[in-house]
């Protein structure tokens, strides 16, 4: 399982780099990995994807707190988030094709933010599996580059799951 972390760390540098080394010398791989500014001044919010079950993710979680800049971790996984990620997609883009592209573009709310001769570059902003939807659609045009952040998170102070509330729609 796939389990998503959020640490808030000391705007130091060398934090990202021991955080790391952590994961590689036990062998983890970090999937996702977003890195930035918190609401707090000298302290940063990494949010990591990484795989493992309960077990694995609890002694990381132990590890990462022995780190002197780590302040503070959780397994954000199982409690309702606003989650998004950020692509820019290159697509081939022919003159013959162009119009359908971007008609496909605006069912995902994507913005052409650059137009060529043989090509259209978007900007898709939204959950993990938009992203993967949208890559689905444009392939048959030809995907000429693909540039994807790392999932970012916050929890939701209201406390509703989105996820279910889907689940839940799609029943009806």
């Amino acid at each position: 399982m796939k389990h998503t972390l959020s640490v808030l760390v000391e705007d130091e540098a060398g934090v990202l780099s021991r955080i790391a080394g952590l994961f590689a010398r036990r062998g983890f791989n970090i999937e996702s990995l977003a890195v930035g500014a918190a609401e707090q001044g000298g302290v940063s919010r990494i949010t990591m994807v990484v795989p493992g079950d309960e077990q694995i993710i609890e002694q990381l979680t132990k590890q990462l707190y022995k780190l002197v800049n780590v302040l503070k971790v959780q397994d954000i996984t199982e409690i309702p988030c606003v989650e998004r990620e950020l692509m820019l997609l290159k697509v081939n883009a022919s003159s013959a094709n162009r119009s359908e592209i971007i008609g496909l573009a605006q069912i995902f709310r994507a913005r052409v933010v650059d137009v060529a001769e043989d090509s259209l570059t978007l900007e898709v902003v939204g959950d993990p599996g938009k992203m993967v939807a949208i890559v689905q659609v444009l392939e048959k045009f030809g995907l000429k580059e693909i540039a994807r952040t790392g999932k970012i998170a916050l929890t939701r102070e209201s406390g509703v799951n989105t996820e279910l509330l889907k689940s839940l729609q799609a029943r009806v």
